[in-house]
């Protein structure tokens, strides 16, 4: 906070491994030498007692043993050291200390000494008191106004006030209510005692209420009392201070004549005499210890305050003057005047470190030395420059968001998973459909290159496998070691995964406290889900992968599933999934195609998946290197889509089940409180069937509640099946058009943006808007429509599917027609390219029903409103023309497109149709566009005599408009 310091004049480190708090220091003329000069007293909890003179001396000469004058180990700790009058017959200065069950009252003295080993110092006990209580802390003062002399009060653990009348007890009275001691302190000017108690709230006590209330031995007996007879202990005032207070001062000094000063956690109380709170100041840190003391200035108070920051900061109220840093933490300050220099901070630590330091600046003297004068080579410099401009270069090329990970990490994470599958299966769910269900073993070795402190493993695998274990506390790793942790994995639902592969996180902290987490996937292996069958010779859904080489037998791709394989040639390979359905493998044996087909559209994903790579590994083992893969088409839309509409049908259900779920609750709950007021009324009434139409409301209520979970497990396997299913598509469409492996990745981000369902963002909407934004973008049809961007608006479930299916087959189509994907803001113009012969293009009426969608084609559409405002010379024409055709389309050429809308609702798509051929025909009289009007009337002329039909059946309104526009002509 500052860039001052505080300077220290005398310092002092006390004994090893002692233990010292806020009541073991106190200053004062202990030994009564009468040179204005205080000692400083320090007590420890190991029973040390050390008086210190401080005096400043040349560093080379200090030493403590000069200004300690006394040390004495006492046999009980020491809880508090104070200076005052604490003996009847004399007015000198005498040290109280206070010990847990013992209250004594020392005299220290000085003899001078004769020879060169200067004076010798005394400590003499004067008297002493034994506690019947465990004590806590002290004050002293003049109580009931005595001159001359100080009496001591003593708070215990129990919460009893022992006054001592010097070398006698006087009495003892507890506090009300009392849980916990806090801090306690002596107002002289009104002659009471001021506390903090458990319940956080200021208590002033005074001494003649102390002193006349109600005497016992314990605190049931003065409850007792209190409530009996005799004057109940009662506080003059209170104030609620909302956290604990750590000390309370009240400062004796004339321009402080009526402040008690407060410090707490978080903030400074400066109260008046009558409890009211003066001002108050919010600390932004921990404090340790403060001390209030004299002002320069009138009407203000300065208060020292030390905090946990090693700061010592000087506040005048409210307002920070000075702060200096400190070698430690105070647990005590005060301020003492010394024979060289008067106010003296005196600080104490914890440990010991006791510290006499004055506050200020001290000047510098260092002077920057002269450099020497050396002359300039600018080859060199040149040279540099360029080699800076370099690196420079390199590193604003890639700008990554992510930070890229370090060449050599702390930790590294491998995955290794076994290639035979558990001798004794570790699945929660032994059978499905009459087969074992298996189970795989995998080891991750985490290995470290510097000590780390408990790092934690995390394994995580899609629904519906599982693990034995997927969260692990590692020991304390030391530097170059290593740890191996296993578990097994294995299916633990009725339906197949969407996804073999599982992530593995290993968070910990670097050496230098940094959060970081290792990362590393493993993949499980095919066996784990399915098992070998026999072929089946004809399914519902077939795919054909075409590829590049003659045909290689299957026994040698699939080893593991040859056992039960009843071709021997390696034509035919079936899979049996274990939550799933059969998948048979055919490979030709005479082209270089290979069909996969199956009951289930989806349940092709895994086994197509497999079966593309093995053969880029069969192949690349035998060192080909121009092998491919390849999808001749069509995609099956069709099938895709039907998964669509079964999760989509799914997810309404679920809605309906949720609306009809708070409809009965309202329901059930009216009739609870008809119930209860029937119950409650004095005069009971009949029921009037109340109670059989709660008990029927209520196993509504438990029926729907079980149609909805059993409909949630439904709509958690049906999302996995569209996952499979769209990972399938995504796979068709890659091999299809050969699209890289960075084009790949954004058709699988557009298609499953999500890992799960959620009733707030499903699947549907938020497709529509991936592909919707590459349809403006990268797959638009001009330059000029990939400056539309996205809408900004709340996504929400669509009522049906029809959008998003059109979305999808004109992506597919886009595709298929050489757009290429793209994330960069320059988007490709997708160019012409020959489709394959087999490629399943996208009807025209679809194309032409998107090109009308005003949320995907809004340029399209403003072109459009532009052609069908006709020029003077087509619109007298069209006025002059005496077939009823031509001038009902120029009429309606006319007209704003969305009043147009407005007045033909019952015919919207006949007249949409009607008016956009009309608005051809009109401006393809134009001069612009004379040589195509030949080729586009004989197209249009049969559908315009029969559209126009149509539109000849205009509603009133529209006739009045159109003989005002003749009027208005004429």
């Amino acid at each position: 906070m500052s860039l001052f310091k505080a300077r220290d004049w005398w310092s002092a480190v006390l004994g090893e491994g002692e233990e010292f708090d806020q009541g073991c220091l106190c200053v004062g003329d202990v030994d009564n030498s009468g040179s204005g000069c205080d000692k400083v007293v320090v007590g420890s909890y190991m029973g040390m007692l050390r008086i210190f003179a401080p005096h400043a001396s040349k560093p080379a000469e200090q030493t403590v043993a000069d200004a300690q004058l006394l040390e004495v180990q006492l046999r009980d700790p020491i809880i508090q050291v104070e200076v005052g009058k604490f003996v009847s017959c004399s007015e000198l200065l005498h040290l109280a200390v206070l010990h847990p069950r013992k209250l004594s009252v020392y005299a220290v003295s000085g003899t001078a000494g004769n020879v060169e080993h200067g004076d010798q110092y005394q400590l003499r006990l004067v008297y002493e008191h034994n506690l019947q209580r465990t004590a806590c802390n002290m004050t002293y003062g003049p109580f009931g106004g005595v001159t001359g002399h100080h009496f001591i009060c003593i708070q215990s653990m129990d919460g009893m006030l022992m006054f001592f009348e010097q070398e006698s007890y006087a009495f003892g009275r507890f506090l009300p209510g009392f849980l916990l001691p806090g801090p306690l302190c002596y107002c002289a000017r009104t002659d009471s005692f001021i506390t903090v108690s458990s319940t956080r709230q200021v208590e002033c006590y005074r001494y003649e209420t102390l002193a006349v209330a109600t005497d016992a031995d314990t605190r049931q007996d003065s409850e007792q009392q209190s409530k009996s007879s005799g004057k109940r202990l009662a506080a003059e005032w209170l104030l609620v201070l909302g956290e604990q207070a750590l000390d309370i001062y009240v400062p004796s000094a004339s321009p402080m004549a009526s402040s008690i000063f407060v410090l707490g956690e978080r903030n400074l109380f400066c109260l008046r005499d009558s409890g009211q709170i003066r001002f108050m100041k919010k600390l932004e840190y921990n404090p340790s210890c403060f001390l209030p003391y004299a002002s320069v200035s009138e009407g203000t108070t300065n208060v020292l305050l030390g905090n946990h920051n090693n700061m010592l900061l000087v506040y005048q109220d409210t307002t920070l003057k000075w702060a200096a840093q400190l070698s430690c933490v105070p647990v005590a300050v005060r301020v003492a005047n010394f024979l060289e220099l008067k106010g003296l901070v005196v600080t104490l630590s914890s440990e010991g470190h006791l510290q006499c330091s004055y506050m200020g600046t001290d000047p510098s003297f260092f002077t920057a030395p002269k450099v020497e004068a050396r002359e300039v080579n600018y080859d060199e410099v040149d040279a540099e420059m360029k080699a800076l401009h370099k690196v420079i270069r390199e590193a604003t090329k890639n700008q990554d968001i992510i930070p890229k990970a370090e060449a050599e990490d702390d930790l590294t994470v491998t995955a290794i998973v076994s290639s035979s599958l558990d001798d004794v299966s570790q699945a929660l769910i032994p059978e499905m459909n009459d087969m074992a269900v298996p189970s795989v073993k995998v080891k991750i070795k985490v290995s470290c290159r510097s000590a780390l402190q408990s790092p934690k493993l995390s394994v995580c695998v899609q629904p519906p496998l599982a693990v034995t274990q997927d969260q692990f506390v590692l020991d304390s790793l030391g530097s170059g070691s290593q740890v191996v942790v296993a578990f097994s994995a294995f299916l633990n639902g009725h339906y197949t995964p969407a996804d073999l592969t599982g992530d593995i996180a290993v968070s910990y902290s670097s050496p230098t406290g940094v959060p970081r987490v290792a990362q590393c996937k493993f993949v499980l292996p095919l066996r784990l889900v399915c098992c070998p069958t026999s072929a089946s010779k004809n399914s519902k859904y077939k795919i054909t992968v075409d590829t590049n080489k003659p045909p290689v037998n299957l026994n040698e791709v699939f080893p593991e599933f040859v056992a039960k394989a009843e071709d021997k040639e390696g034509n035919a390979l079936a899979f049996q999934f274990i939550a799933g359905s059969r998948v048979t493998v055919l490979a030709s044996k005479t082209s270089q195609r290979y069909r996969i087909q199956s009951e289930s559209f989806e349940d092709i994903w895994l086994v197509a998946k497999e079966l593309v790579q093995r053969f880029d590994r069969h192949f690349a083992k035998l060192g080909v290197k121009d092998f491919r893969n390849s999808f001749s088409g069509p995609i099956p839309l069709a099938e895709y889509f039907e998964t669509v509409d079964h999760h989509f049908e799914l997810r309404v259900n679920a809605q309906k089940y949720q609306d009809l779920l708070s409809e009965r609750a309202v329901q059930f709950r009216a009739i609870q409180r008809r119930l209860l007021t029937r119950f409650k009324d004095k005069t009971p009434a009949p029921l009037q069937n109340l109670d059989t139409l709660m008990e029927g409301t209520y196993r509504q209520v438990i029926a729907l509640a079980d149609a909805a979970e059993e409909n949630r497990a439904c709509l958690v396997q049906a999302f996995s099946r569209l996952r499979s299913a769209t990972h399938l598509l995504i796979l068709l469409v890659s091999l299809w058009q050969g699209l890289s492996a960075e084009q790949t990745a954004i058709l699988e981000a557009t298609l499953l943006p999500l890992l799960q369902d959620t009733p707030q963002l499903g699947w549907e909407e938020s497709v529509d808007a991936a592909v919707s934004h590459l349809l403006r973008t990268c797959l638009s049809r001009s330059p000029k429509d990939q400056a539309i961007s996205l809408s900004t608006m709340q996504l929400s479930m669509p009522k049906d599917t029809s959008r998003l299916k059109k979305h999808i087959t004109l992506l597919c189509d886009r595709i298929g027609k050489g757009g290429r994907l793209s994330l960069s803001s320059e988007a490709n113009v997708p160019t012409p390219v020959m489709l394959p012969a087999a490629c399943e293009t996208m009807p025209e009426p679809i194309a032409e029903q998107e090109e009308e969608d005003p949320a995907l084609q809004q340029e399209a559409t403003a072109k459009f409103i532009k052609k069908k405002q006709p020029s003077k010379k087509v619109k007298s024409k069209t006025e002059s023309s005496k077939e009823k055709k031509e001038k009902d389309s120029g009429k309606e050429s006319k007209k704003d497109p969305t009043k147009e809308k407005e007045s033909k609702k019952d015919s919207s798509k006949d007249s949409k149709e009607s008016s956009k051929e009309s608005s051809k025909e009109s401006s393809k009289e134009s001069k612009k566009e004379k040589k195509e009007s030949s080729k586009e009337k004989e197209s249009t002329a049969e559908p315009l005599k029969e559209k126009t039909k149509v539109s000849k059946k205009p509603s009133v309104k529209v006739k009045e408009k159109k003989k005002e526009s003749e009027a208005g002509d004429g």
